[in-house]
């Protein structure tokens, strides 16, 4: 590593005094809220399973680390901010990040992370990795849902290597993979590679199958409700959700015949607009439709809406007999809040790092992010209630919370923690820590 001297970084002074840096501290951290993804991790004992699901084919008698430390080195550097693999070549030697993952001597390279995440997943273990994370939803449960939604879409993964599965794909003008998301409120529930070639809906029933299937399997007489946007239209979808007894509510794409069925809606927002204060104006309404590719009527929810850019109609086929206007509001449109969720994982826990020539490795980085994800959403749920990171993006709560700097002293018979005296939100690190100690 280059040296960084005052005669070099190119600092103002500061006043008469000249400013000197370098990479000397010693054992300082960055992240010296690290050992509450530690904690979160041991209360749930999320690491331990996920490396259960894998298939180590190492000689265990030569390891230095145990599948379960490098699963666990993975995701604690993940929900710290760290995406590359080549960062764990310095990260090995944090003295807070050793501890964070339960070592007390230098952590594994990237390497050796390399080289085992290439060897230890395959499609079964990528599906016992599914059902763990179902396992870890329905965990979180006390008691059993009356009615659960999973809310499915699919979103976009540029590659830019020759990556085994990357297509290019004309809708995003660009080399894909398109990952499959079903997430239950704020848990996810399928985390699934495709390939850039599929379609937004490609292997949708099999899921939704799977999932009704070990949903039930808990909660025999749980309702369960399909959700999903207009790319999910698709009639093979609505036939599954009926012939497996689940609700749905689905965007789909305006047409003519939708349009004229819904013309005196259209009308009346019109009207409505024209005298409103601020030019806006919605009226909801449903119907019985059949397309020429579906065998029976199935109901449509309309939302006819103008504002100052014109008419805005938006439809939604529903199982459901809710009125039109919460059907759509309540129920439709909070199927925004996964969106939410995949922006989390993509842009704070970097879901999009699928950089790997191998297709099962890409599906097992995914899943990282993904476990990541689980586990800082437990650290929200269980342990920030009530303080100011309750409702914050995991960008948030890792900025606020897990980057902390800090001296870390160790010794034969402790660790000490020595975090910066500025950090302006100690009352809430000191609360956080006791629902800890309670837990």
């Amino acid at each position: 590593m280059p040296e960084c001297t005052g005669a070099n970084a190119g600092f103002r002074p500061l006043g008469r005094r000249r400013i000197d840096t370098a990479f000397d501290g010693g054992n300082v951290t960055s992240d010296g809220g690290a050992l509450f993804v530690r904690e979160v991790d041991e209360k749930f004992d999320v690491s331990r399973r996920i490396a259960e699901c894998l298939v180590d084919p190492r000689r265990q008698a030569s390891c230095e680390h145990t599948c379960r430390d490098l699963v666990r080195q993975r995701i604690v550097a993940l929900a710290l901010g760290y995406e590359d693999l080549n960062d764990h070549d310095t990260l090995r030697n944090d003295q807070l990040i050793q501890t964070a993952v339960g070592r007390d001597r230098r952590l594994a390279c990237r390497t050796t992370l390399g080289r085992f995440e290439r060897r230890v997943i395959d499609e079964e273990a990528a599906r016992r990795l599914q059902d763990l994370l179902v396992e870890l939803s329905i965990e979180e449960h006390a008691e059993p849902p009356e009615r659960v939604v999973l809310d499915f879409d699919a979103t976009d993964d540029v590659v830019h290597g020759q990556q085994e599965g990357r297509a290019f794909n004309t809708f995003y003008d660009a080399y894909i993979f398109l990952p499959l998301y079903v997430f239950c409120g704020p848990h996810p529930l399928v985390a699934w590679l495709r390939p850039g070639s599929d379609g937004a809906a490609e292997g949708v029933e099999e899921w939704l199958r799977w999932l009704t299937e070990r949903l039930r399997a808990a909660w025999p007489d749980v309702e369960i409700v399909f959700r999903g946007d207009s790319g999910f239209a698709k009639p093979s979808i609505y036939r599954s959700c009926e012939e497996l007894g689940v609700e749905y509510v689905i965007g789909i794409s305006k047409n003519p015949v939708l349009l004229r069925k819904s013309k005196t809606w259209m009308e009346e927002a019109e009207t409505a607009a024209a005298e409103a204060e601020d030019g806006k104006a919605r009226v909801f309404g449903a119907f019985d439709y059949s397309a020429s590719t579906w065998k029976r009527d199935r109901r449509i929810v309309a939302k006819a809406e103008h504002n100052n850019k014109g008419a805005n109609p938006r439809f939604v086929v529903t199982s459901l007999g809710d009125e039109p206007q919460a059907l759509y509001e309540q129920i439709y449109c909070a199927r925004g809040d996964m969106e939410n969720r995949i922006k989390e994982q993509q842009l704070d826990l970097f879901a999009d790092r699928t950089s790997s020539q191998k297709w099962w490795t890409n599906q097992l980085r995914l899943l990282y992010s993904t476990f990541a994800y689980a586990l800082l959403e437990r650290l929200r749920r269980h342990f920030l209630g009530g303080s100011e990171l309750a409702r914050a993006y995991v960008g948030t709560i890792r900025l606020k919370l897990l980057k902390i700097g800090g001296i870390v002293r160790r010794n034969t018979r402790r660790v000490v923690l020595e975090l910066s005296s500025a950090y302006p939100l100690q009352p809430m690190f000191h609360r956080v820590l006791r629902r800890f100690a309670s837990a």
